[in-house]
């Protein structure tokens, strides 16, 4: 069963119902999902992971893709699931913590991670590794979030160092695959209430060569 864990989901029903009927994240996609539009075959399959109120999940659907969102909270679903139905496209929605999921093996062409930074370092392994099992051989992995630097902008984003990635991190987790992009830069963010101003991030795109 990958029924969620009490305390991770509690956190996250909160945090996103504090937000009201507000998306706390907006509804755009992620700049770097949207600068990738380019990777995204019509027809291809996508999973999101911890896929939120669906900004990511819906965009995908919108260029043609076969999507799956994984989620935990329930509250940020109910608001997933208003804006597939709004935007008039269909989105596979599982309710799951992608912490203990049974991750399916070489399942999609695309496996997205937006801002997935609640793991721990003791727990990013166990993320990663699930996430670079369900690739499909010859898919693509896309992963995007925060900087040790981003602390120091508190624009978003965990306040723990340990949960930010670095290029030389990211360069060892997925070592196994062949890395199209890495990078890290900085960029001015504008995403709902909860991403907004200068932020320190990071790209990764890589292929699961088998």
């Amino acid at each position: 069963m990958n029924m969620p864990t009490s305390d991770h989901a509690n956190f996250w029903n909160t945090r996103y119902a504090d937000a009201g009927e507000d998306y706390l994240f907006g509804i755009a996609p992620a700049k770097f999902i949207a600068a990738h539009a380019g990777s995204f075959a019509t027809g291809s399959t996508a999973l999101s992971v911890a896929d939120g109120e669906g900004r990511n999940s819906v965009w995908l659907a919108q260029q043609g893709l076969r999507v799956t969102a994984l989620e935990v909270s329930a509250v940020a679903l109910r608001k997933a699931r208003q804006l597939a139905r709004v935007s008039r496209v269909a989105v596979e929605f599982i309710e799951a913590d992608a912490l203990i999921f049974d991750w399916p093996q070489a399942a999609y062409d695309h496996v997205v991670g937006v801002f997935i930074q609640f793991a721990t370092a003791a727990e990013r392994d166990r993320l990663f590794n699930g996430m670079k099992q369900a690739v499909k051989p010859g898919g693509l992995l896309l992963l995007h979030g925060y900087t040790p630097r981003q602390l120091e902008y508190r624009t978003g984003g965990p306040s723990a160092v340990e949960n930010l990635y670095t290029a030389e991190m990211l360069r060892a987790a997925f070592a196994d695959f062949e890395i199209l992009e890495l990078r890290e830069y900085e960029d001015e963010l504008a995403e709902g209430a909860a991403h907004r101003g200068r932020s320190a991030l990071i790209d990764l795109v890589a292929r699961r060569s088998h």
